[in-house]
């Protein structure tokens, strides 16, 4: 099984968004926009401009500044975005639990993240290497989900079929990849929620049933 990082092992997105708005008084929709734009103009979207990545920190940030500005006329400092995004974003300790449960009951865990190289450290301050088999980020490697590419390189890396892969993830568009490129998926909610569907699919592949991909 593969486990998304931002918004799986951590809060959710949306939560930290909010927040983050709050906290630097920048309109939510504003900071949103922006981004959308942004990374429209580079020809992705909000975040595959870091996440590959296409501009460094600094510059997103910067540009994101200049785009608040010209479209809704706010004046806004981004500078070290990542910094602030994670000041206080607490860690999903829920999930890391039954992620270490089913490793230790032998089943592969690996991170299938899509994260910009400057959030490495954040990332790796709520989850290191060592709690995973492997680790798939991004940046790393030039593709990013729901890209057929970065589901075939887990696959390998795991050594195994896509069929035998499960994404959990809590971006739709990222579950649907993973089922095009012939993995199961899980579309994370919660932790308990998660747990369960995965556990069912884990039981039917251990009883040697064709596993069927959770709703």
């Amino acid at each position: 099984m593969w486990t998304d990082f931002g918004g799986v092992l951590t809060q959710p997105v949306d939560t930290t968004f909010r927040e983050f708005s709050t906290r630097y008084g920048i309109p939510l929709h504003a900071l949103k926009e922006s981004m959308r734009l942004v990374g429209e103009a580079h020809g992705t979207d909000s975040m595959g401009v870091l996440d590959i990545p296409l501009l460094d920190e600094d510059t997103w940030a910067k540009e994101v500044e200049a785009e608040l500005e010209r479209t809704f006329g706010l004046e806004c400092d981004l500078s070290d975005f990542g910094d602030r995004w994670f000041a206080g974003r607490p860690a999903n300790r829920a999930w890391a639990a039954h992620l270490a449960a089913f490793r230790a009951s032998g089943a592969f865990v690996g991170l299938l993240s899509n994260l910009p190289p400057s959030w490495e450290r954040h990332r790796a301050a709520v989850a290191d290497d060592s709690r995973f088999d492997a680790v798939v980020c991004s940046h790393r490697v030039g593709t990013r989900k729901p890209e057929p590419e970065m589901f075939r390189l887990a696959a390998r890396l795991a050594g195994v079929e896509p069929q035998a892969c499960v994404l959990v993830d809590d971006v739709e568009k990222n579950t649907e990849g993973a089922r095009e490129a012939g993995w199961h998926a899980v579309l994370f909610r919660d932790a308990e929620q998660a747990a369960r569907e995965v556990g069912e699919l884990l039981r039917q592949a251990l009883d040697g049933a064709a596993p069927v991909p959770a709703p």
